[in-house]
């Protein structure tokens, strides 16, 4: 059971690249009473201040892979993200951030997703009622392998929140005013919450759950296929088996030959080819929320 939330940490320029998050969190700073709720103490953080400026993902390693327990507590790491994990990490820990937001975007076509690392009920309640007042929003569970890895792992409440599809270090109007309203909604729920105000209702919750990530046809490491027209730009939109998946640099088309039908995200994702991921493959999952 949540008790209280009185402590939130706001993260942008995770990925020195995307700065979306950047230019909000920048605003916070200059404009701290835009963050301002009776019982709320908001602190907006830019987390890797040298891939801001160098425009970058990262300098040495991804940093939203650096927070695994085990890696915060190893001596001997020298990368500049492991260190500046460490250093955020140990920052969360003195400021006493029960509640934690990070803010990402996407060259994908992603629209408004928050990403939910479990689904416990304060989460499922929380995304029901931020997708009834703006129902663009998605909602996707991505409790993935590398989780513990991430930044929003640092503590048990938050949420990941990933705009797109926008190029890297490019800013997007109406993406920038939309995450900036998801999160004054995020702020006045928790400011309810903790007045145990929130209205009492029911919602069907319509969710996506990640369950495999595939990676771009190759021959010895070398990509030989890209996603198939047909497919690109189709994030949460159904793919069946036997629709076209990629299609190769002589025009051939490689048909997904899954057993179900499925509903890929991160389609085509820049970041993501370092990673061998061509895309994240998800269920729709549903669940009935009843507001306490």
């Amino acid at each position: 059971m949540v008790n209280k939330i009185d402590k939130i940490a706001l993260f942008g320029g995770t990925h020195g690249n995307e700065i979306t998050g950047v230019y909000l969190v920048k605003k916070f700073i200059k404009n701290p009473d835009l963050l301002q709720r009776s019982n709320l103490k908001v602190l907006p953080f830019l987390a890797n201040l040298q891939a801001i400026k160098l425009q970058q993902r990262y300098v040495e390693t991804d940093l939203n892979r650096c927070f695994a327990p085990e890696d915060l507590e190893n001596l001997d790491t020298i990368l500049y993200e492991q260190l500046l994990a460490k250093n955020i990490h140990k920052k969360i820990q003195e400021n006493q951030v029960n509640f934690l937001i990070d803010l990402h975007s996407t060259t994908a076509n992603m629209g408004l997703t928050i990403i939910l690392s479990d689904t416990n009920q304060f989460h499922l309640e929380l995304g029901s009622y931020l997708s009834l007042i703006e129902p663009e929003i998605k909602i996707l569970h991505y409790a993935s392998a590398q989780k513990n890895q991430l930044l929003r792992s640092n503590i048990k409440l938050g949420i990941t929140l990933e705009v797109g599809s926008v190029p890297q270090n490019v800013l997007n109007a109406d993406l920038f005013m939309k995450t900036e309203k998801i999160i004054y909604n995020l702020l006045d729920y928790l400011e309810k919450f903790n007045q145990n105000k929130i209205e009492k209702k029911s919602h069907n919750l319509v969710f996506y759950e990640v369950f495999k990530t595939i990676d771009y046809p190759r021959e010895e490491g070398d990509i030989i296929a890209m996603i198939h027209p047909n497919l690109q730009s189709k994030d949460y939109e159904p793919l069946h088996p036997g629709d076209p998946l990629f299609i190769t640099f002589d025009g051939e088309t490689i048909n997904y030959e899954g057993n179900a039908t499925v509903y890929p995200v991160f389609i085509n994702e820049a970041a993501y080819y370092e990673k061998s991921t061509a895309m994240c493959l998800t269920r729709k999952r549903e669940s009935y929320v009843t507001f306490n």
